[in-house]
């Protein structure tokens, strides 16, 4: 199984992305954007999830974050979706430099596709 961790505080959002990955995939969850990287450091996920909306540090600050520690090569790369509130909020994933993104309302077949494409290498954007 590979890992994925997951950065939400959406209880809805966990129940979608695991009824979607959690056969194929090993869903890892933190509820605070500040709390990705040293999650990341800990469980050494093979994709990262990121919720725009968290709480304290939204999505688009902890994917910046992540890519920042991997140019100062203190994380490995590593695929970064950005689940999206708006189709508009594309120009912020983009700025975030994130490997892809997909647009709430998730349906499971599409976040599922979206995964494998991510984990294979493939740009996702919804």
């Amino acid at each position: 199984m590979t890992d994925i961790l997951l950065a939400t505080d959406a209880d809805w959002l966990v129940d979608d992305v695991e009824a979607a990955l959690g056969g194929a995939h090993l869903i890892h969850r933190v509820r605070a954007g500040v709390d990705v990287v040293p999650a990341i450091q800990q469980v050494d996920p093979a994709l990262v999830l990121l919720d725009m909306q968290i709480g304290n540090m939204g999505g688009v600050a902890a994917c910046i974050a992540i890519k920042q520690r991997v140019i100062m090569e203190d994380l490995e790369d590593r695929p970064v979706l950005l689940l999206l509130d708006r189709d508009v909020d594309v120009f912020l994933a983009r700025e975030a430099d994130a490997d892809g993104w997909l647009v709430k309302p998730l349906d499971a077949f599409g976040t599922l596709r979206a995964v494998e494409a991510a984990l294979a290498g493939e740009f996702v954007g919804s």
